[in-house]
């Protein structure tokens, strides 16, 4: 490396712990696992820069997120200015298909650093396109997902089997996927192909000595109160989830429910978590269980709102979450969950509402008079009190700046606002633009002048909701009777006639301008909307019902154009008088502390990665200030999940540590396969009875359609000997001798092939040009082995109503036809060996042709063709056993027809034999009589 990139290197990493891990990854291949906030992204790319610098490198960037790759490239072009490296190229992206494969391998032979997604690298690996020997190393990026069957998985294995010289370096900053399972480290780091780990946890030795050996940025933890309703809406919310998690332990016995606590139930993979356990046996499991699974996710999600929503959004919520759980007039199924019934719930509702106004009111009082408030209403609106505290927190701010006018440091006078999403980024800007307007009835009152309020906020947003409560009860009573016409339509079509009322599947009445049919809802003819439905249908209500400011302002008459002048009209913001409300993002809020350069900082939700990252931006830059500003709801769910986040971080590490401690083997990527081992591999006893061996040159062969591969089939392939050659097919998925062909079907895709007609458009080409094509329906690994059963198909399940029928039709179809059921993709792989067993090699070039080229068919199209088998059919005295054996057995039509007597016999038995001799060599005259003149 030149001294111009180890200067570059140096600015760009003034911590301590930074350096260390990078003079550890140059030195060695290893797993670096750092704790949420210390700048992962910082040291992958000063690494990168270091290659870099070097030139006539070819370094792959691998499992880099679109943004991410943005970050790198523009924090790679910036080393590079720096630097003045004249071999320095920058990072290149190859993220999408449109790129050809000639420029694709022009790119590789010339070298430099690419970000390439997955399934494009490892089809560029098997087809030659990039050779393995020729990379000088990897960089992958979130390790943490890097499992068994993954794609990075099979892209590192085929890089390490042909090059043992190159480097691997591999980053993570998610430390708790390491520690689910058994010996999960030791694990992940043989699905990485390394035998070393670097854990640093923000109590390492070197973090702490970086963070807080320098001077540290000033952090006021300001701890807000609830309000009585709210504390009391939340107690209600977590009583309704410790039932509903009792309700699950009740009727779901045998299996491990460690963590199924309250505590769990804070966290965002908590959902996750349960589905996954409950996945095996869900089958098994019953339309209540089900239901409590996904009660579980709203009651998560009204916690959440309860914190981030204003009062009145927030009842807005749960009028809608009420409506949604309601069932149709006329209904007779009674599916409302059962979290609904409990004494908190009413709780949630009542309270809610308590909270925005008093008294009652009914829909025609809101049709009278729209602009004016209903007679027995009685607003209350009470406001978010972190909202209080923000006014606060910005009045101390300026008095600070007031008394201390020109600070001696290198910051900027702005303020950063942090958020958890755009939503309360969205509130914020809007209370801090009209904080100090107050209503019209409070104009002449001077007294509190100066005072902010969010009365006139929160005023504007009660008139809002009862324009939109009216439109949501008008909406809602026409949905229901749209519902129940649809009922009594589908029972007078069923008693009368006993069709359904639906058009021809292959008919489509063209409509002007795209709309659906006058009179006919969104859903079919016949089928009552679920509250799922009825779920999103009110939502993209409340969108549409949203007042439009923006239209409002248009209106106004445009004058002079303002771009006559643009000095009167732009000018550059001053950042001492600059209020930025962002969201937190992950790596990239290192940009925007970097661009800001805030003096305050203002955390309007807890986030434990946000305040390391303001202790590494406060340690790099010690000619800087930053005081900040930690509020946080006491006693809330928030400051439980932020403490609960920390608290399993540090345990994750914990037990990393000692896992890596106590780790019982190394496994060495670099160490050469012993020979014995290699030959047998090599040696073939795959064959019947045993009686001896074979040893073949070549490892059995696989042509693999492309789009497969994002599947982790091809994978599990590869480790079993396969070569694995990616195609694309136009006939079949999979091609494992000349005469089997595979189409693979996952159950989701399974019932999506039989709703829209492809899965039969498939099968019909495979029979064409293939003697024994095959549907193989896959299962997931962590799944129940099984359809949903006939019971629960009329309780609204994933598949469809008739998923076993159309399966049943499918063979009557194509008798040919062989259908495969396979548990998980390790038992695709055996069967895959098994069916190859003995078998000749299929030809890419004539898989990839087939179903292109017509001339490649010759006769075979006219043998197996669904026409051919048809005419077949036809014949006196076939059966579906016999069309069989004559689509196999003879060429063509022709050679049928001029076959003899004693073959046909001896082909198909005496009595068919007699019969189709007959009627192909049966004259027209016989039957004939001439009449008597």
């Amino acid at each position: 490396m030149s001294n111009d990139a180890r200067t570059a290197v140096k600015l760009s990493l003034p911590l301590e712990f930074q350096q260390d891990i990078f003079k550890e990854l140059r030195e060695d291949n290893e797993l670096v696992i750092l704790a949420r906030g210390l700048g992962i992204l910082r040291i992958v790319t000063n690494l990168l820069h270091s290659y870099d610098a070097a030139g006539n490198n070819l370094i792959l960037l691998v499992g880099a997120s679109e943004r991410e790759n943005v970050w790198i490239g523009e924090a790679l072009a910036e080393h590079a200015a720096v630097s003045q490296a004249a071999k320095a190229r920058g990072l290149s992206l190859v993220n999408t298909d449109l790129m050809t494969v000639g420029t694709r391998e022009k790119m590789y032979t010339q070298g430099g650093i690419f970000s390439i997604t997955s399934r494009i690298l490892i089809i560029d690996l098997l087809s030659g396109l990039v050779q393995p020997e020729k990379i000088t190393g990897v960089v992958v990026l979130h390790a943490e997902k890097v499992t068994a069957t993954s794609l990075e998985a099979f892209i590192l294995r085929i890089y390490r089997q042909k090059n043992k010289e190159g480097f691997l370096k591999a980053f993570s900053d998610s430390p708790e996927p390491f520690t689910t399972g058994f010996a999960p480290l030791a694990n992940m780091m043989k699905n990485l192909f390394l035998q070393k780990a670097a854990l640093y946890p923000r109590y390492h030795v070197a973090v702490a000595n970086s963070l807080e050996g320098r001077k540290r940025a000033e952090v006021i933890e300001l701890e807000v109160p609830m309000t009585d309703a709210m504390r009391d809406i939340q107690n209600a919310v977590l009583e309704c989830v410790e039932a509903s998690i009792s309700e699950l332990r009740r009727s779901n016995s045998g299996i491990e429910m460690e963590d199924w606590t309250l505590d769990s139930a804070l966290h965002r993979n908590f959902d996750t978590i349960i589905r996954r356990q409950l996945d095996p046996v869900w089958h098994r499991t019953t339309f209540k269980t089900r239901q409590v699974v996904r009660d579980l996710t709203l009651l998560r999600t009204i916690l959440h709102a309860l914190l981030t929503y204003d009062a009145v959004d927030f009842n807005r919520y749960l009028d809608t979450v009420l409506a949604a759980s309601q069932p149709p007039p006329g209904s007779t199924k009674q599916n409302q969950s059962p979290w609904l019934f409990l004494d908190a719930a009413d709780t949630i509702f009542t309270v809610a509402k308590r909270r925005v106004y008093k008294g009652k009111f009914a829909n025609q009082d809101l049709a009278k008079n729209t602009n004016a408030m209903p007679e027995g209403l009685e607003p209350v609106l009470e406001e978010q009190p972190k909202w209080a505290q923000l006014a606060e927190i910005l009045q101390e701010i300026e008095q600070d700046a007031y008394l201390n006018p020109t600070p001696q440091d290198s910051s900027n006078g702005a303020i950063l606002v942090m958020c958890g999403d755009q939503n309360t980024c969205r509130q914020i800007r809007e209370y801090l633009q009209i904080m100090y307007i107050k209503p019209a009835d409070e104009q002449d009152d001077d007294d509190e002048e100066n005072e902010p309020s969010a009365k006139f906020l929160m005023r504007r947003k009660l008139r809002s909701y009862l324009t939109w409560k009216r439109d949501f009860t008008n909406f809602s009573a026409a949905l229901f009777s749209e519902n129940q016409k649809a009922i009594n339509t589908s029972t007078e079509n069923k008693v009368g006639s006993g069709k359904s009322g639906r058009p021809p599947p292959n008919k489509r009445r063209r409509m002007r301008g795209g709309g659906a049919a006058p009179g006919t809802t969104r859903t079919d003819i016949g089928a009552v909307r679920t509250a799922g439905d009825r779920d999103a249908h009110i939502a993209s209500l409340m969108a549409e019902l949203q007042p439009s400011e923006l239209e409002t302002m248009q209106k106004g008459e445009i004058g002079v154009d303002p771009l006559d002048n643009m000095e009167d009209y732009y000018e550059l913001f001053n950042m001492n008088d600059l209020i930025v409300v962002h969201p937190y993002d992950g790596d990239l809020d290192e940009h925007v502390l970097e661009e800001t350069k805030p003096r305050y900082v203002i955390m309007y939700e807890p986030d434990a990665a946000f305040i390391r990252r303001i202790e590494v931006y406060r340690s790099s830059h010690t000619d800087r200030t930053v005081k900040v500003f930690f509020m946080y709801y006491g006693g809330s769910v928030e400051e439980q999940r932020y403490l609960s986040g920390v608290r399993r971080e540090k345990d994750a590490f914990s037990r990393l540590i000692k896992e890596r401690g106590n780790m019982a083997m190394t496994i060495n990527p670099h160490a050469n396969v012993d020979p014995q081992e290699d030959f047998l591999r090599k040696i073939n006893t795959r064959i019947a009875g045993g009686g001896r061996l074979a040893a073949t040159a070549q490892p059995p062969r696989v042509v693999v359609d492309v789009r497969e591969f994002r599947s982790s089939l091809p994978s599990l392939l590869h480790g079993k000997s396969m070569v694995v050659v990616p195609c694309m097919l136009t006939v079949g998925d999979y091609v494992l001798t000349p005469h089997i062909c595979i189409e693979r079907k996952s159950v989701r895709d399974l019932i999506g092939s039989f709703a829209n007609g492809r899965l039969f458009n498939q099968v019909e080409a495979m029979m064409e040009h293939y003697k024994s094509p095959m549907l193989l329906i896959e299962f997931d690994a962590g799944k129940s082995f099984t359809l949903e059963p006939f019971t629960d198909l009329s309780a609204g399940s994933a598949a469809a109503p008739d998923l076993q029928s159309k399966l049943v039709m499918l063979a009557l179809a194509f008798p040919r036809l062989r259908i495969i059921w396979s548990s998980s993709p390790y038992q695709t792989a055996e069967i895959f060996l098994a069916l190859k067993n003995q078998a000749e090699e299929p030809d890419p070039m004539r898989a990839v042709q087939l179903g292109l080229d017509p001339g490649m068919a010759g006769d075979e199209a006219r043998t197996f063709g669904q026409v051919t088998q048809e005419m077949l059919r036809t014949l006196p005295g076939l059966n579906e056993k016999v069309v069989t054996t004559l689509t196999l057995e003879v060429e063509n039509m022709t050679e049928l027809a001029n076959m003899e007597e004693k073959d046909l016999c001896k082909l198909i038995g005496t009595d068919a034999g007699r019969r189709v001799y007959r009627f192909f060599n049966r004259s027209v005259y016989e039957d004939f009589t001439v009449p008597t003149l």
